[in-house]
């Protein structure tokens, strides 16, 4: 039996120029106004180069990151959902742009909700309040009335 030894398979851990210069242009364009601290760079455990995007100091939370395994780009969110997957990082970059526009209008939507919710309650309260001293002046006008 005839072994054949492979060399094993090297990882380039570093990003290129051209590459960060165009997911940071995608960033850029979308990050008007939004709660985007840094981005920083890394590697996975197999030394695969990752982009990381960070809220602001001191939570340095991670929003999303990107990661080139050989030649796809993988873009997931926060919890490591994958979100998009692609050979083209022009694409991937795109798409990158649409993730961080939805986002921007879901906060927007959720916080839209939660006053909505509020001035609901408040009203609900409000009314239950304006009710009762309605009720208690039906009730002590009359006696009232009867010592002037």
């Amino acid at each position: 039996m005839t072994v054949l030894a492979f060399k094993p398979k090297t990882r380039n851990g570093t990003w290129h120029d051209a590459e960060i210069a165009q997911i940071v242009e995608a960033v850029h364009a979308e990050s008007s106004g939004r709660r985007i601290g840094a981005w920083d760079t890394g590697a996975t455990e197999a030394g695969d180069p990752q982009f990381y995007l960070l809220t602001p100091h001191p939570e340095n939370d991670c929003i999303l990151s990107i990661s080139r395994l050989g030649s796809t780009y993988v873009l997931e969110d926060g919890q490591g959902l994958i979100l998009s997957e692609h050979n083209s990082l022009t694409v991937l970059a795109a798409e990158l742009k649409d993730y961080l526009r939805k986002r921007r209008r879901g906060l927007f939507a959720r916080a839209l909700l939660v006053w909505c919710g509020l001035k609901q309650s408040i009203e609900q309260k409000l009314d239950a309040v304006w009710a009762e001293g309605e009720e208690l002046l039906v009730h002590l006008v009359p006696q009232a009335a009867a010592f002037v």
